[in-house]
């Protein structure tokens, strides 16, 4: 039988409804603080949570609920006769229902420039142990932690003057859930305040769910969306969909591809993404140049493909993006013209990104889920490491050479291992993704820039094991190389690059990508 509901929230979205009910139906109801008194002022009537402790609130509200009148309460098992004997001789009632809330920590820390100071006072206390306390007790105690439960409480109480075993088990299984995510959140703020990059001993992560999706990689397989909380800017999280069907699980880890790579670039660009490896990728004065470089780069590719551009999509572009088919597009806005021109295509998703530049904090990780484990790491945001980059060769790279290799590199660091992309003129021409030798992706890449690779350059994501792929980029025409270096087989490569007349940088920094 519910007698006693204690009611403390700072969320108070429904609050008065879910009070006035429980009044209704006979149920006391005990309060704190501004819960009591928004309730007071509906005409509820309210017992302070003072008059059940017997101690009035104090420290600027920090003490109030940490009292044995109200754990007592909370924690006796009504089966057990020995707590019912003891609670009694005390002068503590049984609490039977505990709606609550927590401090608004999540949405303090997320306003911005929020002093240290202010985040603490937002970290709730007698909230979490009340809570856990009444979940605990779940048997015997209904624990509401989520205003979307209000309402099946109530019918079920209406219904049957009760609620039943399995659903308290669920409302104590959300409390737990919800603590934890609480926790977890504050231990992240306080992990980023330290301003150091280390990785715990014991690692606690809390995410968000923006969505349920149809089916994940493949339709036997179930999936959802789940965001970090916080770290969206310029993430494919922070997208505001302006058309098209809702995004698959593919669509946006691939999109999330896209974007990696195309942070690497400042001028305008346009990164084309097919199956999480770039197709074309081109950079160029305008945006409706690069997007013409990167879909000629690969025509075939790019069909069904991903597109992102970190310039505003004009009319001129849109009317070049309809002429095929592609999965999404992602810009930082669209003009009202090409707006209008690619939503005539029922299936295209337009994806409209702020901030699509930004660069990942410090402190990022990038990590991988393995059966029974997680793989983490610091997130890869390094290219070349300037003091170890040196020319190798006799040849030396001209200055459009050299920019092109950086290019290169951008495209190949964020290509599946091994991997090997040849570009010229700020276009990639052919990139070979995901082999197991790296000869086989410089043959990928070299074929899919077939023609076109006379005078371009090559960068590969690892050292050259061998002189091959060296052979094959002279066989292709291709006039500078850029790789990390560091094999016992690197005087090779350098030799014959000498002998082509090749000219070979060794860039310092190796970018495996699995």
């Amino acid at each position: 039988m519910i007698k006693r509901a204690l009611i403390s929230v700072s969320d108070k979205t429904g609050i008065v409804e879910m009070a006035r009910e429980l009044n209704q139906l006979g149920v006391e109801i005990i309060s704190t603080g501004g819960t009591a008194k928004t309730l007071s002022g509906e005409g509820i009537k309210v017992t302070n949570i003072s008059d059940v402790t017997g101690f009035p609130e104090c420290l600027d509200g920090r003490v109030k609920t940490l009292h044995p009148n109200v754990h007592g309460g909370l924690l006796a098992i009504r089966s057990n006769a020995e707590h019912m004997k003891q609670i009694k001789e005390l002068g503590i009632e049984p609490i039977d229902i505990v709606i609550i809330n927590l401090y608004p920590f999540k949405q303090t820390i997320l306003k911005g420039h929020v002093e240290l100071e202010e985040a603490i006072e937002n970290i709730d206390i007698g909230g979490p142990t009340m809570l856990r306390a009444a979940a605990k007790n779940y048997q015997d105690v209904v624990v509401i932690v989520d205003p979307s439960d209000y309402k099946m409480v109530l019918d079920e109480l209406k219904q049957s003057k009760e609620i039943s075993v399995k659903t308290k088990f669920k409302l104590a299984y959300k409390v737990f859930e919800h603590t934890s995510h609480y926790d977890t959140l504050i231990a992240k703020y306080l992990r980023d305040k330290l301003g150091e990059e280390f990785f715990p001993d014991t690692l606690s992560l809390t995410f968000e769910k923006v969505q349920d999706m149809r089916y994940g990689e493949n339709p036997h397989q179930k999936a959802v969306f789940y965001k970090e909380i916080g770290a969206n800017i310029g993430c494919i999280t922070s997208a505001k969909q302006l058309h098209g069907k809702e995004l698959s699980y593919n669509n946006i880890n691939d999109a999330n591809g896209a974007l990696e790579l195309l942070k690497e670039y400042d001028e305008p660009t346009v990164v084309a993404v097919k199956h999480a490896n770039p197709c074309g990728v081109a950079s160029a004065a305008t945006i409706s140049e690069a997007y013409i470089k990167a879909y000629e780069a690969d025509p075939v590719s790019i069909f069904g493909g991903i597109v992102a551009a970190n310039r505003e999509i004009d009319e001129k572009t849109a009317e070049e993006i309809n002429k095929i088919f592609v999965e999404i597009v992602i810009a930082p806005s669209f003009s009202e013209g090409a707006l209008k021109i690619l939503s005539q295509k029922r299936n295209i998703r337009l994806m409209q990104l702020d901030h699509i530049s930004a660069k990942l904090p410090a402190g990022t990780y990038d990590m991988k889920k393995v059966a029974g484990g997680l793989l983490v790491q610091n997130y890869n945001n390094e290219l070349v490491d300037g003091d170890e980059m040196k020319v190798v060769t006799e040849a030396t790279p001209t200055k459009e050479q050299m920019e092109d290799l950086i290019f290169a590199m951008k495209v190949v660091k964020h290509t599946k291992s091994n991997g090997i992309a040849i570009a010229k003129d700020k276009q990639s021409l052919g990139v070979g993704p995901g082999q197991t030798n790296r000869i086989m992706a410089a043959k990928i890449a070299i074929e899919y820039g077939a023609g076109k690779t006379d005078g371009a350059v090559m960068a590969s994501d690892a050292f050259f094991p061998f002189p091959d792929c060296v052979e094959a980029a002279a066989k292709a025409g291709i006039k500078a190389i850029i790789q990390p270096g560091g094999s016992v087989k690197d005087q090779e490569s350098i030799d014959a690059c000498n002998k082509y007349g090749i000219a070979m940088v060794f860039s310092g920094k190796r970018h495996f990508k699995h």
